[in-house]
């Protein structure tokens, strides 16, 4: 099965990182945090917005950008920013890669990015939006990677309970 690893740098806010949370755990992503962080890994909001999908995650703690990548050494990273210069649907994304994201007040460090500038991507908006939503945009760049992967071993297909419109209006 391919992997998919998404990387929050020093994340600010707990509800975000529980709806990403939510995302690993229902789409067999792991999560990669690093420090320093805006909260504690058990704090009730974090776990509110994660729901209870806690027991699904596969992720891992980093004291800082500088562990991260000496203990990733030779993954392919992809750093997604406003500041990017290619869209994000225009990149093949090879298995087991990294998407990382910074800080919801700052993004991150404009220093790594000018270091990546080929791997620095961007979400299309218009011009008039500052940004996106931190777990909005790792939803999307996930959901982008696994679309290209034909979404491995994730269930594609729902079923329809075999009821008529009217029925259903009138349960509500």
């Amino acid at each position: 099965m391919a992997t998919l690893n998404l990387v929050l740098v020093e994340p600010e806010i707990p509800q975000n990182t529980g709806n990403v949370a939510r995302t690993c755990a229902a789409t067999g992503t792991r999560l990669h945090l690093v420090k320093p962080m805006g909260f504690e890994p058990d704090d009730k909001k974090l776990k509110r917005a994660g729901l209870d999908y806690w027991h699904l995650l596969d992720i891992t703690y980093y004291e800082n950008i500088d562990d991260f990548f000496e203990k990733t050494k030779g993954g392919k990273y992809f750093f997604f920013s406003t500041k990017g210069t290619h869209r994000h649907s225009d990149v093949e994304y090879p298995d087991n890669c990294y998407l990382l994201f910074g800080k919801e007040t700052k993004g991150l460090p404009e220093e790594l990015l000018m270091q990546h500038p080929d791997d620095t991507l961007r979400l299309p908006m218009i011009d008039e939006a500052r940004s996106l939503n931190l777990s909005n945009s790792v939803a999307i760049a996930a959901y982008e990677v696994l679309r290209q992967w034909d979404y491995p071993a994730l269930q594609n297909k729902g079923e329809l309970h075999n009821h008529k419109w009217s029925d259903l209006n009138n349960m509500t």
